[in-house]
Formats: C-alpha cells, sequence, structure tokens
C-alpha cells in the first residue's frame, strides 16, 4: 500500500473511530474520494481494508457503511479489555522498574469537562499501562480493544455529556491504581482494575440503550 493509500486509510480510520463517521453511516466511494482530493482507487482499497478490520461492511446494492455498535460487540469488547489490563496491572507490580512506576504520576490530571478530550486521555493513559507490561503481544490486542472502545465511549457518553461525574469517577480511579502501582500491591492493582473496568461497563452499556445507531 503507497503513502497515499495509507494516509486515506488513517483519515477514513480515524474519522470512525472519534464518530466523525457515525455507526451504520453510510461510505460513499465519490464522496469520499472528493474529501480527501484522491481518486476512487485508494478510497475503494482502504474501505476493503477496514471493512477486513471489522469497521466498514457491505451492503446488497448499497455499498459500504459504518459498522453498527452492537450491545453484544460491547461486551466482548470489555470482556477482552478486562482480562489482559488485569494480567497487565499485576505484572507491573510485580517486574515494573521504579522510574516507570513513578512516570505514572504525570496521568494524574485530565480534563473533565469535555467528553472526547477524556476519552483522548483514558484512551493513553490505558495504553502507557499496557506498555508497562513489558509484553508486546499484549500491548498491540489492548491498541486495538482501546480502539474500539473509544468508539463506544464516544456514542455512549454522548448522553451524559452534562453530567461529569463519571469522568471525575474514572479519573480518581486511575490515581487510586497508580497509588497501589507504586506501592507494588499486585493484589490490590488488580482489584481496583477490575473495579473500575466493570463500572465502565456498566456505564457503556447503559449508555447504548436505546440509541438509534446502536443494532
Amino acid at each position: 500500500m503507497n503513502l497515499i493509500r495509507h494516509k486515506v486509510l488513517d483519515l477514513i480510520r480515524s474519522e470512525i473511530l472519534s464518530c466523525t463517521f457515525q455507526p451504520g453511516e453510510e461510505l460513499r466511494e465519490a464522496d469520499l474520494a472528493d474529501r480527501y482530493d484522491v481518486s476512487k482507487s485508494p478510497v475503494r482499497e482502504a474501505l476493503q481494508y477496514l471493512k477486513f478490520e471489522g469497521l466498514v461492511e457491505t451492503e446488497p446494492r448499497r455499498g459500504h457503511r459504518v459498522t453498527p455498535i452492537s450491545v453484544s460487540d460491547a461486551h466482548d469488547i470489555l470482556d477482552m479489555r478486562e482480562a489482559l489490563e488485569l494480567a497487565a496491572t499485576r505484572k507491573i507490580a510485580k517486574d515494573a522498574s521504579d522510574e516507570t512506576l513513578k512516570g505514572f504520576d504525570a496521568w494524574r490530571e485530565a480534563d473533565v469537562s469535555d467528553i472526547r478530550a477524556f476519552a483522548s486521555y483514558n484512551r493513553a493513559f490505558h495504553i502507557v499501562i499496557a506498555e508497562a507490561s513489558g509484553n508486546r503481544r499484549l500491548l498491540r490486542e489492548v491498541r486495538r480493544l482501546l480502539d474500539a472502545y473509544e468508539r463506544l465511549c464516544l456514542v455512549s457518553l454522548e448522553r451524559l455529556r452534562d453530567d461529569q461525574g463519571d469522568m471525575r469517577e474514572a479519573l480518581s480511579d486511575h490515581c487510586v491504581l497508580i497509588d497501589s502501582l507504586q506501592a507494588r500491591d499486585a493484589r490490590a492493582a488488580a482489584r481496583i482494575s477490575e473495579r473500575h473496568l466493570r463500572r465502565s461497563r456498566r456505564q457503556i452499556i447503559k449508555g447504548l440503550e436505546n440509541r438509534p445507531i446502536v443494532d
């Protein structure tokens, strides 16, 4: 895939994950080519690749659309996150360097007044946690899951945009998790991470209820 195709792929993927292109929205090759000032060829190739990633689906006689979000898929994503991130926190508490643990202090503050800003912070924080585990395969899978999770957040939390309590609660969980990791308390870190992820699950599923763009 050449540079233009890579660029188009990254642009479409980014706009899907940020919900600029909403779940279920039709994606016309001609419109996308005009949007990015390219020919249809790199757009078509990008859409096929995104179909492989599960972000785009093809409808008979209608073309492509952004894959809708389903509650069952949300549960699958959240199950995988819980399994991988619990493993990461246990490993970090036991094996991470003192310097790595000290570096987590940079993640004790975040903007809780803006959903998109907080979603970006949240994704970055959990990637830092996965990186600190030292397990490259785990990191790769967590990155992929967090791409899908961020889209869930942006769709579900739109209903809660006037309530900053959930974001403050999540930030508080992060700070307590950092405390337990810096204390090298693997059991407490896993317990806090599990509580955090399960609370997140309840909030996400609640936010997805009765959404017209959710299958």
